[in-house]
């Protein structure tokens, strides 16, 4: 009884806050006075009605209640009952109100019992002999919001008399719980929410545009903007026309072109001891003759003797190195050198000053990509551009020849097929390869080719296997067959796809063709095993080195040292600028460093085919010459 007592005043506290005052009036009756605040919370009201009764017949383990307050409220328990199963709540609330006013329900009459068991107990503590009647309390807590009492609660649940306590607790609590979210009206305040959200959102209002003000003074304005003549001054008139704009690089006429040097006067002397010169210095070359390749550490030692010097630097060019050749005389040393500007500069060393040594020619009108010294005979110089012509200087005749012209697409690289130079594999820049045969007059081409690239950017012929050639795409390389062309499309032999970026250059080494080394936008070096052209070139080293040159510098393209096959040289982005050579294996076999007077990339290298000469062009044209 105590903890239902204790459950009853609890909820009731959460509900009310109640003050209690205790008074006597006579030494046999004492008086309970609950009497409730006005605050009320979740707008419930608290009705209270006070009923004496005989303690007489109290115990310990019960109160027994007058037998009429007991039959009343057995009828209003009827009442509700049947208010709630014909749906009328709100005749059933006002029954309950009118009739529970003096009377009050199991439920509170258990409650009751524990608050007059309180107060008893510490009359009891106060005063030892207490034997008056009490006073009993009745609460009903009424909602406005359900309608729903606490009596109905409790009076509903007893239909389930079958139900075990668990069950019966656990319907209390759901009832309760429902009765609690109603009384909150969650729905209501969100909808309430919305309202002031909707209330809050300012309108949208577009921004007022400012009117024009017709007889006020405005910004000014120029009078060019508005197309109003200056006062006196009248403007041009409009051209009816447009002006065509001159080709800034417009091709050459077709045919022989003089060799007629751009920087110096072609009926000069000296111009003309220049050619008879190099004439004779080409016919008394010897062929190049196989030896055995040195050591390392010999190689090494010769690598170290060469030096640079401020004779050994010249301006030859005007614009970006393109393309370098070396003449393979071994008596004097001549660099020749191909610009973006179309023109091909020769730089004679053994002349001094060096100024004098130095003659520029204009076969081209677009940037020469590739430029060979003729095997056969080296008075000869071989040189094609993006303009699309193949021509070849004659030392001896003093004249340019055009050898192949290609009016629809532009050209990117060549090579001989044959060891006497006379039949040539040509490279364009949409994908395409020409078959050139120098001895059939005219200067077209003997077959065009397919291929499965977009682009070509070089092509190079096995050295001892003359058949077969490379060509560097875009991020492919391939191996094609000469004698298995086919005009329609050709498959290639072999491919390479180990690249990831864009390709600069593919070479075989220069005796044996035994390796193959590729300069790639990824910043690698990657050198191959073509010493069996079969199905797949197996790849032996991956060398780390930057090629990222930038837009303003010619790319890298690593080139194979004539003397020393396993050997590949290559500009260099590191600081101070310097020329590297790499072993196969990967290592680093030399750098060039030339102090002050190397303070430039040099972007295209060669190497003298059997001389330490080295020569390196910049992107200004100009060119650096290490030598012992």
């Amino acid at each position: 009884m105590s903890g239902s007592c204790a459950a009853a005043e609890e909820k009731a506290g959460s509900r009310q806050q109640l003050q209690v005052n205790e008074y006597k009036e006579n030494q046999n009756i004492s008086y309970v006075s609950l009497r409730p605040l006005q605050t009320t919370v979740l707008e419930k009201t608290v009705k209270v009605c006070l009923v004496p009764f005989s303690l007489s017949s109290y115990k310990s383990d019960q109160l027994k209640l007058p037998k009429s307050l007991l039959d009343k409220n057995f009828n209003n328990e009827v009442t509700c009952k049947k208010c709630k199963k014909t749906g009328i709540n709100k005749t059933c609330r006002k029954i309950l109100i009118s009739k529970m006013e003096a009377t009050t329900s199991p439920k509170a009459e258990s409650t009751l019992q524990k608050s007059s068991l309180d107060v008893h107990t510490e009359n009891n503590q106060r005063q030892h002999k207490s034997t008056s009647d009490t006073v009993i309390l009745s609460v009903d807590m009424e909602s406005s919001q359900d309608g729903n009492s606490a009596e109905d609660a409790t009076s509903s649940l007893d239909d389930f008399s079958g139900l075990s306590p668990y069950e019966r607790k656990r319907l209390k609590n759901i009832s309760e719980n429902a009765n609690f979210f109603a009384s909150l009206q969650l729905s209501e305040s969100a909808a309430r929410l919305r309202e002031m959200i909707k209330k809050r959102e300012p309108p949208e209002s577009k921004r007022k545009k400012p009117k024009k003000r017709k007889n006020g003074t405005g910004c000014r304005r120029s009078m060019r903007l508005l197309n109003v003549d200056p006062s006196a001054v009248s403007l041009p008139a409009v051209p009816t026309q447009p002006t065509l704009v001159a080709d800034e690089n417009p091709l050459l006429p077709p045919g022989p072109l003089e060799m007629t040097p751009e920087n110096r006067d072609d009926n000069s002397e000296l111009f003309k001891g220049f050619l008879q010169t190099w004439a004779e210095v080409s016919k008394t070359s010897s062929k190049n003759i196989e030896k055995e390749l040195p050591s390392i550490k010999s190689y090494k030692a010769n690598l170290s003797g060469m030096v640079i010097s401020e004779d050994t630097v010249c301006k030859v060019t005007k614009g970006s190195v393109f393309s370098m050749a070396l003449h393979p005389s071994e008596i004097k040393t001549l660099v020749a050198a191909g610009a973006k500007s179309g023109q091909v500069g020769l730089w004679d060393l053994t002349h001094q000053p060096k100024e004098d040594g130095v003659y520029v020619f204009q076969p081209h009108s677009q940037p020469v990509s590739c430029l060979y010294f003729s095997p056969v005979n080296p008075a000869h110089i071989l040189s094609l551009s993006y303009d699309g012509t193949l021509r070849c200087g004659d030392f001896s005749r003093a004249v340019f020849e055009e050898v192949y012209r290609s009016e629809g697409s532009s050209l990117s690289s060549f090579d001989f097929l044959a060891e006497d130079a006379s039949t040539l594999i040509v490279g364009h820049w949409d994908g395409s390869m020409s078959l050139v045969d120098r001895r059939t007059p005219g200067t077209s081409y003997e077959k065009l080719i397919n291929s499965s690239l977009r682009k070509i950017r070089t092509v190079h012929v096995h050295p001892v296997h003359r058949q077969y050639f490379i060509t560097a795409g875009l991020r492919d390389i391939h191996i094609y067959d000469a004698r298995r062309l086919n005009p329609r499309g050709s498959q290639p032999l072999i491919s390479l796809p180990e690249h990831t970026k864009s390709i600069a250059s593919a070479y075989f080494s220069p005796l044996t063709g035994n390796r193959v080394v590729t300069t790639c936008a990824d910043c690698k070096l990657r050198i191959f095993d073509s010493s069996c052209i079969s199905s797949q070139i197996p790849l032996l080293t991956t060398i780390r080195h930057n090629t990222i040159t930038g837009r303003w510098l010619t790319r890298f393209r690593a080139v194979w040292d004539p003397k020393q096959e396993d050997c590949v040289i290559v500009g260099s982005m590191a600081h101070p600028r310097q020329v590297e050579i790499f072993h196969e294996t990967g290592k680093r076999v030399h750098s060039f460093l030339g102090g002050e007077c190397l303070v430039s990339v040099c972007s295209i290298n060669a190497m003298h085919p059997t001389r330490y000469i080295l020569a390196g062009g910049n992107s200004s044209g100009k060119i650096h010459v290490f030598m012992n």
